[in-house]
């Protein structure tokens, strides 16, 4: 880790403590950074705006695409004062950032503040009929009429 990975963390970590303090959420924060120069931050507000995607991570990335112009953050680094939950991780993939440094583990906001996510990581690698919550696949013949108008006519949007 080097001295940029170093003020990150600390800056995520400030982030969520102040988030914390202000009654937003739990105690996470998060920086998206190129190099040494911060192009997003957020911090948890699940309860400030009883949004249960409203977590540091997605905020972070929302900000930076935002300051980009780009849901694409190549060439930066995601920073989160906690390890990233499925959602999170999921959010950092499809924002193709490069890579992921965090603070605490999963195991850390467990015993210290009662976030448990394990059972999300359980579910999401079992079989869609295993799952908790139930899926269920209704409607595939009309969806597809919107996916082939999809297919010949804004083909040339990535994600």
């Amino acid at each position: 880790m080097d001295d940029v990975d170093e003020q990150m963390i600390q800056l995520a970590v400030d982030l969520g403590r102040q988030g914390a303090e202000a009654g937003a959420g739990g105690p996470f924060g998060s920086v998206v950074a190129r190099g040494g120069e911060v192009i997003g931050q957020g911090h948890n507000s699940v309860l400030a705006t009883h949004d249960p995607t409203a977590h540091a991570e997605v905020n972070a990335i929302r900000d930076a695409s935002r300051a980009l112009g780009s849901p694409h953050l190549d060439g930066t680094t995601l920073y989160a004062s906690c390890e990233p939950c499925p959602m999170c991780a999921g959010a950092a993939l499809w924002a193709r950032v490069d890579r992921v440094v965090y603070a605490s583990s999963r195991a850390d906001a467990l015993e210290w503040g009662r976030f448990d996510d394990d059972a999300f990581w359980d579910d999401i690698i079992r079989p869609l009929p295993e799952r908790q919550l139930p899926h269920t696949q209704v409607g595939r013949d009309r969806a597809l009429v919107a996916w082939r108008w999809f297919s010949e006519h804004a083909s040339d949007l990535h994600y």
